[in-house]
């Protein structure tokens, strides 16, 4: 595939965690990368979203454990940049924004070696938005000073406080979890008043977000009773008193929850991006992958039955991947979608329907209840007698729905267009199962037997310390069978299953 970025090192900002913020042209980059060097402050869902084939190299720092030096990161860029392709250097923020992305460009400049910055979304700003803060506000505060909280060991204290005295606005310190009891003490002995609001948020725009809302005084204080931790910001000056009236980020219905979703990579972004609406933190986790049958004699096999589609009254689909692997096939054949004329279709569900929709041909037939025996038995009762079926499938296709049609009376032809099987190379695997263990996961959602089959399997069995949510009785069935706490939506589909979550997270107080 040809790219449409040149080979060269990319200094991109990842924002500040929620992966709504990257930037388009981040994304854009990201997605053609033969390389990423990430740091430890890039959202788990950011790092969801780099290739499966890309090489990934974790350079991860936070604040007193380094896994790199500065200037060893330095060098694997000029390393790989010496390589050619697409090298993309991730970076939490902005890169050029207490991101060292200055001293990154500096080395690859002296190394010859073409690059090129993609700002980011900077936390000073955006994380203070999460929390209900407008960094500035008409006759509240007229101005931002952007600091970093930390300094060297044994150096001077490089902030001059009696600056921002007189300048007041909003001072927004940056990595300043372990040095905020010496700034709230500088900011006073320079003359600020004790009683101006102060604000510490932690693991902004994410889940974990947390507000302490205080004073210059008793923000260290209160902060530490609530367990604030980095990575955490500091805010101080009059615009931290509009959080009462601005604060929305933590009134979403799911803020505060964090949901694995396994579901293929290809089906999975409709759902995560409805969690992420309502406030959830989200890990993409594909538990299982579809591949389609692509041996010679799979495609013989498939190539008589398309050439048959006139001998059949109706043509069966029970999923969006087998409907868009059906329309691949008959365009790699060259098969004009007018041999469809004359055919009838019954699909199981709303997103297999959609498949045909968007190329203009509307299903016969749905069923009430988007359950394969429940598409089977309607199909015999809307079928005239005789009538010829062609399932178009997964190679391990419900029994239902063969039953179903059994015992109706029709007679059908099951062709495999695909199989699934575990996705065993899954990028946050380790992210997840350390979760796991951690017991840090709320929800699991599993929209088929074989997603429990398949996440159970990549996670060494991991069944307990969260809910599976599952999207219809057999996946239930399995969840149960593995010795989960499972809950059901009342119908087969992602909003029925995220307003499914929804009551259970409200039940849990969480």
């Amino acid at each position: 595939m040809k790219k449409e970025y040149p080979e060269k090192v990319y200094l991109v900002g990842a924002g500040p965690g929620d992966p709504g913020l990257m930037s388009v042209k981040g994304l854009e980059v990201l997605r053609e990368a033969d390389v990423v060097v990430y740091d430890a402050l890039v959202g788990d869902a950011v790092l969801g979203r780099i290739p499966e084939n890309a090489k990934r190299i974790d350079v991860g720092k936070r604040s007193g454990r380094h896994s790199c030096s500065q200037e060893r990161i330095n060098a694997i860029l000029c390393e790989e940049g010496r390589r050619g392709g697409t090298v993309v250097r991730l970076k939490g923020g902005d890169p050029f924004v207490f991101g060292r992305g200055g001293e990154e460009a500096a080395a690859l400049h002296e190394a010859g070696i073409l690059f090129e910055a993609v700002p980011g979304v900077t936390s000073a700003t955006a994380v203070l938005a999460y929390a209900g803060i407008p960094a500035t506000q008409r006759g509240v505060s007229s101005s931002l000073h952007v600091m970093t909280g930390r300094r060297k060991d044994g150096e001077p204290d490089p902030i001059d406080y009696e600056a921002l005295v007189r300048a007041g606005g909003t001072d927004i310190f940056l990595m300043g979890v372990s040095e905020a009891e010496r700034i709230c003490r500088g900011l006073l002995q320079a003359g600020m008043d004790r009683t101006v609001p102060a604000a510490f948020i932690q693991e902004g725009t994410t889940a974990s977000q947390k507000t302490v809302l205080s004073t210059l005084e008793h923000v260290v204080r209160d902060a530490a009773r609530a367990g604030i931790c980095a990575p955490a910001i500091l805010a101080v000056g009059e615009a931290c008193s509009l959080r009462p009236a601005c604060a929305w980020a933590e009134a979403r219905p799911l803020h505060g929850a964090r949901i694995i979703v396994t579901r293929p990579r290809r089906r999975a972004d409709r759902m995560a991006s409805l969690l992420r609406a309502s406030g959830a933190e989200v890990l993409n986790l594909p538990a299982i992958e579809t591949k389609r049958r692509q041996g010679e004699a799979e495609k013989a096999a498939l190539t008589r039955v398309l050439l048959r589609l006139s001998e059949f009254d109706w043509l069966v689909f029970t999923s969006p991947s087998g409907a868009a692997y059906f329309f691949d096939g008959m365009r790699e054949r060259g098969m004009d979608l007018r041999l469809l004329s004359g055919r009838r279709i019954a699909v199981i569900g709303p997103a297999t329907a959609e498949e045909f929709e968007k190329r203009g041909i509307f299903p016969d037939y749905m069923p009430l209840r988007y359950y394969a025996r429940d598409l089977g038995e309607g199909l015999c009762r809307k079928a005239s007698p005789g009538s010829r079926v062609l399932l178009l499938r997964a190679g391990e296709g419900s029994e239902a729905l063969t039953e179903a049609l059994c015992a109706g009376g029709l007679a059908y032809e099951d062709t495999a267009l695909y199989d699934t099987r575990t996705a065993l190379q899954t990028p946050l695997l380790e992210r997840a199962s350390s979760l796991l263990k951690e017991g840090r996961v709320d929800f699991v959602t599993f929209t088929s037997a074989s997603t429990v089959r398949g996440f159970l399997e990549m996670t060494e069995g991991i069944c307990r310390g969260y809910t599976a949510v599952c999207i219809g009785e057999e996946t239930a069935r399995a969840a149960k069978e593995a010795g989960m706490e499972t809950v059901c939506s009342e119908i087969p589909g992602v909003e029925s299953m995220i307003a499914c979550i929804e009551r259970a997270f409200c039940r849990k107080g969480l």
